[in-house]
């Protein structure tokens, strides 16, 4: 079944690249750059094949248990601009931009590295007899990944200047499946550059990234829905629900820690909440708590209704001029 899928994968990635995007980039004269594109290729499809998850699977479970009934102009209006940050991160149009901009620095990094003798790191590689596991090497950098994400997540809350950019994502007051990916550009950058680097660095199989990827962004835009779940007592320790994750956007309790004065909070696992646990930042309550920040209420603080006001607040926020 996994060979067939696989199969079938690459197959529609090759028909897409050569019977779309290769003739538009020879059309272009960027035909350099055809063995890049076609890795975009397989992220577009990646893309495609979330959101048409969230509307076939996840839509009908917000519809049939949502924690919160968002009828009002508002209320549609802020969910559409979510849709927007979730088009542009998971149709590749946000790796486009970084393919241009800070990619060519990675690749003159990496690149000097190699020259200097300094080969690729093979994580997996310290497991005996993973050779002849794809599986096993895949639950290795799953694990390594997430344990990563629980301490950048952490970073984006403990930081001061971090948090100024990474509360445009809790600022939304109506959560669904769309605002996983509601985040200050900025933001993203740096954690994709994170990402990227350490991927870089412990010689993930490329392959196994892209389903890396994959699988957490999905997981995530199904902890970000309007549903009123959890996965019972054991199984909420084994993978972050959406009744865990709501518990990280509730106001006062996901991003505070001892007081609305100390920035911090509860649940910052991606995938796993083993580290939550390990590290003492879970919360297992089970309750359906109002999202937001606390000063967007007590203090009419403004994070933006639109895209661009979003991203142009947030940079205000960094700098102290908001």
């Amino acid at each position: 079944m996994m060979d067939w899928l696989a199969n079938t994968f690459s197959r529609v990635q090759a028909w897409l690249f050569e019977g779309l995007v290769e003739p538009v980039m020879f059309v272009l004269g960027i035909g350099n750059f055809l063995e890049d594109a076609y890795a975009a290729t397989a992220w577009f499809l990646v893309g495609m094949i979330q959101i048409i998850v969230l509307l076939a699977v996840v839509g009908p479970l917000q519809r049939w248990r949502p924690i919160e009934v968002m009828d009002s102009p508002n209320d549609r209006a802020s969910i559409r601009v979510d849709i927007l940050y979730t088009l542009i991160h998971r149709l590749g149009l946000f790796r486009l931009a970084l393919f241009f901009s800070v990619q060519p620095w990675f690749d003159e990094a990496f690149g000097a590295l190699r020259t200097a003798g300094f080969g690729t790191f093979h994580l997996d590689q310290l497991w005996p007899g993973v050779t002849d596991s794809a599986l096993v090497s895949f639950v290795i950098y799953l694990v390594m990944f997430d344990f990563l994400a629980y301490w950048a997540h952490r970073g984006q809350h403990q930081l001061a200047w971090w948090w100024q950019l990474h509360s445009l994502h809790h600022s939304q007051r109506q959560m669904t499946m769309w605002s996983d990916n509601r985040n200050h550009l900025l933001d993203s950058i740096l954690i994709d550059s994170i990402i990227v680097v350490v991927a870089q660095l412990i010689g993930v199989p490329p392959g196994q990234f892209i389903v890396i990827v994959a699988l957490t962004q999905l997981s995530e835009s199904f902890q970000h829905a309007n549903v009123r779940v959890w996965f019972g007592r054991l199984g909420e320790r084994l993978w972050v629900s959406p009744r865990f994750h709501r518990l990280h956007h509730s106001i006062g309790i996901g991003h505070e820690s001892k007081g609305p004065a100390t920035l911090g909070g509860h649940n910052f696992g991606v995938l796993l909440p083993c580290w939550d646990i390990l590290f003492g930042t879970a919360n297992f309550e089970q309750r359906y708590d109002a999202t937001g920040i606390r000063d967007q209420i007590e203090n009419k603080r403004d994070y933006g209704r639109g895209f661009w006001s979003q991203q142009w607040l947030g940079m205000k926020r960094l700098f102290g001029r908001a």
